[in-house]
């Protein structure tokens, strides 16, 4: 089976709290984090093997120096079907809400929006499997563990499963700065899966053709256009509050 490397504080305690096969524990040997007490309890209580390095070792094992001291050797990573979203959304007290990546590039900002994605309380996250990052060990590193929070469904063809999920009651909407629709004049509910188009290219056409509406975040400034992880952190959180009926402003 093949092996993987999870490094740093945050996605080695996901890890060790998850689901995940795991093989051993790397731990530098002059680490002194207050954290690591709480990471070889967790050990103890999964029964891993705890192997001391120098720095150096970690940092080549890694291919990183932003390891914190630690690493895990786990199992690969193991995503769902895009059916167990589906199930999941279907359930009475789920909150039915899809973050849909079309083609996410860099780890880090996949990273970074699977952990948005879990913080605003999303059901789950979808990723194409072709040209597209997968969940590496930067992703993890990235989502300071919350890959191992939130279910991650990889799938062929990301415009056929969006008409699946339409055909399961979820509305779809496409984040596209071109959109004359403001993401704020949209009062989201129901169940509702949200597109976020890759780095520089945006949503492709066909996915475009499968998004019921599509929405733009008004911009104020000189620059035309932000990051994706941070366009889709705004999005994913004013979904979230209207899902959860709560008002702008002071209450």
């Amino acid at each position: 089976m093949r092996e993987e490397l999870v490094f740093g504080v945050n996605p080695v305690r996901e890890a060790l709290r998850g689901k995940r096969e795991i093989f051993g524990l790397y731990v530098q040997s002059t680490a002194t984090d207050h954290r690591l007490d709480k990471i070889l309890e967790l050990a103890r209580e999964r029964g891993v093997r705890v192997i001391r390095r120098e720095r150096e070792d970690l940092t080549r094992m890694c291919g990183s120096s932003h390891h914190q001291g630690m690493a895990l050797k786990v199992a690969p990573f193991s995503y769902a079907d895009l059916d167990d979203l589906i199930e999941a959304g279907d359930r009475e007290d789920a909150a039915g809400f899809l973050l849909v990546l079309d083609g996410i590039q860099d780890p880090h900002n996949l990273g970074a929006l699977i952990r948005t994605a879990a913080c605003a309380g999303a059901s789950g996250v979808v990723i194409p499997r072709d040209r597209a990052c997968a969940i590496t060990p930067a992703a993890e590193k990235a989502s300071a563990g919350a890959v191992e929070t939130i279910t991650v469904a990889q799938v062929t063809n990301i415009a056929q499963s969006l008409e699946k999920l339409k055909r399961s009651g979820y509305w779809v909407y496409g984040l596209s700065g071109e959109a004359d629709a403001s993401l704020y004049e949209v009062a989201f509910s129901g169940k509702i899966a949200l597109v976020i188009g890759g780095e520089g290219e945006g949503i492709r056409p066909l996915v475009r053709k499968q998004c019921d509406a599509l929405v733009s975040i008004p911009l104020y400034g000189g620059v035309g256009s932000l990051n994706a992880s941070v366009a889709g952190g705004i999005a994913l959180y004013e979904v979230a509050r209207c899902l959860r009926g709560e008002k702008p402003g002071r209450s």
